[in-house]
């Protein structure tokens, strides 16, 4: 058994922490505190189809060196996980994969809503933790964007009591908008192509339909104001309405395109410093309940390509506990919305079982983020520089510990 002596949880008090892994030995952890093992509901692993950019080994070791136990994994993979036989044999491939890596990850998995394939949704019910649809275009080919479909998709969804996670951006509105900007090349382009308003109306649209239906909703990475006007108005009915953020939006804002160019695009965009410094705000009024990384790799060559080249998403499971620490070492968020938004609302909106999987973090590390030294398998970061203060040193996840300074080394 390992025994962990002198760490403390968020509060304060002393922790007994102690791990069942047949080796006997203690190890100081006076200084560190603990959080619960981390929970992240959207991430895109890139298997099966694109295992260049990452595959579940290399995902999995950014996972526990960014404290993530459990993952959630999006569809939008090639082929698309949309029927029962594709999401056997993905299930398949991650299990080899994780057994390769030798790092026990806690994982779940979307089924794809595709307008064409809906006989298969309930085939899988008890197999996934939602059903991911995308009402606005990003990477691969899944794609939503007519009212008939949507309603058939959100009754079905109430009827199997699942979960829908939705992209939700106007796929209508994108379009004109792209039209609209067609003859500018610079990346800042792509925030006013998908502009706050492009994300609101499919939130409206999202949130009636939840209303209509009584489907559970979950909102990804909610980046504006709009959209969280909506979901105030939404949870004041009793909706069963949830909001995600991502640290980019919390993190960056659209400046970034300046010196970050393409490796600071993703849909939805950056937004501007208002509406960044907005969801804190929004936070602290209890509208966000978890943080989502999105984590969305792609290599450098191609996030280096000329703008309506370069692919939209960043890395980021790695570096999200680091950057919210650090917010909490300025003063912008307190422990208890970190545990919060990282595992305990996910942990009751997904409705999981109680873990025992923690990560211990040293408040007071100073390290700054370079992407070579990541364990994503794209090697970069948009925060590639930045001077964090909170790092995740050990993560303990289904009896194993995993020393994170002797892993990174």
């Amino acid at each position: 058994m390992t025994i962990f002596l002198g760490a403390k949880d968020i509060h304060g008090d002393a922790v007994e922490l102690n791990v069942d892994d047949n080796i006997d030995t203690q190890i100081d952890a006076s200084g560190l505190t603990v959080l619960p093992g981390l929970i992240d509901p959207h991430v895109h692993f890139r298997t099966p189809g694109q295992e260049y950019k990452e595959d579940w080994r290399t995902a999995s070791m950014a996972c526990v060196c960014g404290g993530y136990t459990t993952v959630f994994d999006m569809p939008n993979n090639t082929p698309a996980c949309i029927t029962a036989e594709r999401l056997a044999d993905k299930k398949a491939i991650i299990d080899s994969q994780l057994s390769d890596a030798d790092i026990p990850l806690n994982y779940g998995l979307y089924i794809g809503a595709d307008k064409l394939s809906f006989s298969e949704i309930p085939k899988v019910k008890g197999d996934v933790v939602g059903m991911k649809i995308f009402m606005g275009s990003s990477t691969g080919d899944l794609l939503m964007d007519d009212d008939e479909s949507l309603h058939q998709a959100f009754e079905l969804a109430a009827k199997l009591d699942m979960l829908i996670a939705i992209h939700a951006e106007d796929e209508c509105m994108i379009q004109e908008r792209t039209e609209l900007f067609k003859a500018d090349t610079e990346f800042s382009t792509h925030s006013k192509i998908r502009s706050p308003e492009v994300a609101a109306k499919a939130v409206e649209k999202a949130i009636s339909l939840s209303e209509k239906y009584g489907t559970r909703l979950y909102l990804l990475h909610t980046s504006t104001k709009l959209e969280l006007e909506l979901v105030a108005k939404a949870k004041a009915k009793g909706l069963p309405v949830y909001a995600e953020v991502c640290p980019h939006h919390l993190f960056l804002n659209e400046t970034a395109y300046a010196t970050l160019k393409g490796r600071a695009q993703m849909n939805p965009p950056l937004r501007s410093e208002e509406q960044r410094l907005y969801l804190f705000d929004a936070i602290n009024n209890g509208l966000v309940d978890t943080i989502g990384s999105d984590h969305a790799p792609h290599t450098i060559a191609e996030k280096d390509s000329a703008y309506r080249q370069a692919p939209s998403g960043v890395p980021g499971i790695e570096t999200t506990l680091s950057l919210l620490l650090n917010a909490y070492n300025d003063k912008l968020l307190t422990l208890d919305q970190i545990q919060s938004l990282t595992s305990g609302h996910a942990r009751e909106m997904f409705h999981l079982p109680k873990s025992t999987d923690s990560v211990l973090v040293d408040l007071n590390l100073t390290k700054t983020v370079v992407g070579k030294n990541l364990k994503t398998k794209c090697a970069w970061s948009p925060y590639e520089g930045m001077s964090l203060t909170g790092w995740p040193v050990y993560t303990l996840l289904n009896n194993r510990v995993f020393d994170l300074e002797k892993i990174r080394g």
